[in-house]
Formats: C-alpha cells, structure tokens, sequence
C-alpha cells in the first residue's frame, strides 16, 4: 500500500491554498461573515470556476470532477487552516451526495450541474438541532429526531398533486442563504411512520428563515421555519425511509470536518509558534523557555495524531470502514487544545475577542456542539462497533 499523494492530490493542495492565502486572509474572514449570505461570493465563484470545488467529488457527467473522498479530505484541509466562510459543507459535503445517491434522473440532471459550477447553493434543513444524531454521529440511526405523530419536527402532507411541508429546522448550516434546502419530514402519522426526503425552493412562498447568531461565525446558522410551503419529494419511492441514507453519509462528513479541525489546529499552531519566537519577557523570547517548549510539543504531537487519523478515515470511508467519528472526536480535541494553548500563550493580548486566535477557538466549540462532543462520538462508535457486548461491570 503506498500512502503518498499523488501529484493530483498535491497540486489540489497547492493551489487551493494559493488561492485562500491571497482572497481569505484574517480580515477577509471577519467581513465576509458580515455579509448577508455569511460569506463571500466571489470567492466562493472564484473556487467553482477556477478549481471546481463545489463538484470535486461529483461524477462529470453533471459536471463536476470525480473525485474521490481523500481529494474532499484534502480540500478541507485548507479551507479549515483559514476558517473559509464557504456554503462548501452545507452544499458539497451534504446536501450534493444526497441528491446524487437519491434523487431520481430528471432531479440529478437539473441540480446537480448547477451545484457543480457553484450558481447554486444547497442546505440540508434537518429538524430540531440534532444534526449530529441524524448522521447517526452521536446516537444509533433511526430515532424520532425528525418529529413523531401529528407535532414536532417537520411534517408532510399529501394534498393533492403536491407534497406540502410545515414545521420548523433549527441550526440549518446555511440555511439563511442556500437557494434550495432539503428537508428530511416526518410522513405518514402512526399508522405508515417514515421520514422522507424533500426539496424546498429557498425563496418559496411560506419559507421564513432567520439567520442565527452563532458560536462560531464562519459557519453560518439559520432557523427554517416551513408553513405551508410546497415540496417535491427527492427520488420516486414514497415508501424509502431517509434515515438509514443519512446515517450512511455520516461518515463521510465525520471524515471531512475531522481534517477541516486538524487544518484549523495546524495553524493556530503555526501562529502560536511564530508569536512565541518574537515575544520577549525577561530579556528573551519566550518561546526558548523550556516550559513553552514543552507545552508546544504536546499540541504538534496531538495535531500530527489528528492528520493521520483524518487521513486514515478518509480512505476506510471509501473502503466501507466506519472510523470518521473517532477521527472527528480526536481532530476536536486537537483544535481545541491548540486554539487554548494559543490563547494562553499570546498572553493578554490573546484573550481579546478581536484576536484571529479566538476564531479557532470558536470554531472548535461550535464543531463540538454541532457534531460532538468527543466523548458521545467515541462512546457511539464504542457502542457500534459492539466493543462492550457481553462485559458486566461490577459495581
């Protein structure tokens, strides 16, 4: 098994980081967050056009590039090292699988170019703010995260020739701007029970949302309130339940957040180590003390672990091995030792909120309340993986 990257994968690399280094730099990030949409559009342009990254991992006959998962991982990467405010997550990582792996030809053919050459936006408008047990990330598959019976979560109704969908999705990862939301809705009452999968124009008529202020800045959040609001259901089998299809994408995404935080770490790491080297205090640079010394090796010890398991997670998932959560869990952990480190270490002016350091620090927390914490990552995957069956604890 040879374990280098291919040129391809290198160039990737190279120049996507090209690219962020010039048009996302620490100012670009905090200005583009304060747009409407949550990021900026020309950069996001600037990606489909000039190196196809909305579609990296879409086949070409919708026009995107045929990638397989290691090149998204890749990706990632760099867009984590400089927190890139991108609707890449939301669209490419999951909105685009689903309707690749879903929907029927006609619904592949009409979006999926569109999401290729990034003119179109996609979100996936989950119920409730369980993301991360719909990804089956923390909690086994199944479960009533998308709202039971005649209330909660999101409901669908048949009237008609038409779906209709009414309900409510909190923490919709850029669901304030996305132009099309797919919503998982609960169909079917007691008697059928089944959630299925729906596509929802994001300027219908009866789509109010309402961009949340959130931990983490970077990644935009919204509240997708769905009154009455005309869907079309993904695919042409009423009776498939989405579930299972979401719970099989979450390792995928385990897989690409856990290197977007070891990017993240790397380079709160990097600036750590470039302040501790010109900061003085008693006559010498601080970082040639030897407690510094020590406290930055531990964090380039836990991010070089986190890169390998980020990279081993993005080859198993393309070989049927489910290990993304426990790469997730410890990519999380490395953030956020790094980012803490880097507060501490830049002293007082590293406890300001202005500081580029508390983005990372933010953005490690966010991940953590979204997909995490740790420990439910690794005691789910413990839990999967039937590590315990049988042990009895004596008490």
């Amino acid at each position: 098994m040879d374990a280098r990257f291919t040129d391809e994968q290198d160039e990737i690399r190279r120049a996507l980081r090209e690219l962020l280094h010039k048009r996302c730099g620490p100012e670009d990030v905090r200005a583009a967050v304060d747009r409407p949409e949550g990021y900026d559009p020309g950069l996001w342009t600037a990606l489909g056009e000039q190196l196809g990254l909305p579609g990296l991992a879409l086949p070409e006959a919708y026009g995107g590039t045929g990638c397989t998962s290691t090149e998204v991982v890749l990706a990632a990467e760099e867009l984590g090292r400089v927190l890139a405010p991108t609707p890449f997550l939301a669209t490419a990582v999951l909105a685009a699988p689903l309707l690749l792996a879903l929907g029927t030809g006609a619904q592949r053919a009409e979006l999926l170019p569109r999401i290729a050459d990034g003119s179109l936006t996609a979100a996936l408008a989950v119920p409730g703010t369980r993301l991360g047990t719909a990804l089956a990330l923390t909690d086994p598959p199944g479960g009533d995260w998308a709202g039971g019976g005649r209330a909660g979560g999101v409901q669908a109704r048949h009237r008609g020739d038409r779906w209709r969908l009414y309900g409510e999705a909190d923490q919709v990862l850029d669901g304030h701007s996305a132009g099309l939301l797919l919503v998982p809705a609960h169909t079917g009452g007691y008697a059928r029970p089944r959630v299925l999968l729906y596509l929802v124009a994001g300027d219908a008529d009866g789509v109010v949302r309402t961009r949340r202020t959130a931990l983490d800045a970077t990644r935009g959040q919204a509240c997708v309130q769905l009154r009455d609001v005309p869907a079309e259901l993904v695919g042409a089998d009423e009776g498939s339940d989405i579930r299972p299809a979401l719970a099989a994408l979450g390792d995928t995404v385990a897989a690409v957040l856990a290197a977007e935080a070891v990017g993240a770490a790397d380079r709160a790491l990097e600036r750590t180590v470039e302040y501790v080297k010109q900061r003085e205090q008693f006559g010498r640079a601080i970082g040639s003390f030897q407690a510094v010394k020590h406290r930055l090796a531990d964090v380039y010890v836990a991010v070089r672990a986190a890169r390998s398991a980020a990279y081993y997670a993005a080859w198993a998932t393309a070989h049927g091995e489910p290990v993304g959560a426990l790469a997730l869990a410890q990519a999380l952990e490395a953030l956020r030792t790094a980012a803490g480190e880097g507060i501490q270490l830049h002293g007082g002016i590293g406890f300001t909120w202005e500081h580029e350091a508390h983005l990372y620090f933010k953005r490690g927390a966010g991940d953590e309340l979204l997909f995490g914490p740790g420990h439910r990552l690794r005691a789910h995957a413990a839990e999967a993986a039937g590590l315990f069956t049988g042990w009895e604890v004596a008490v």
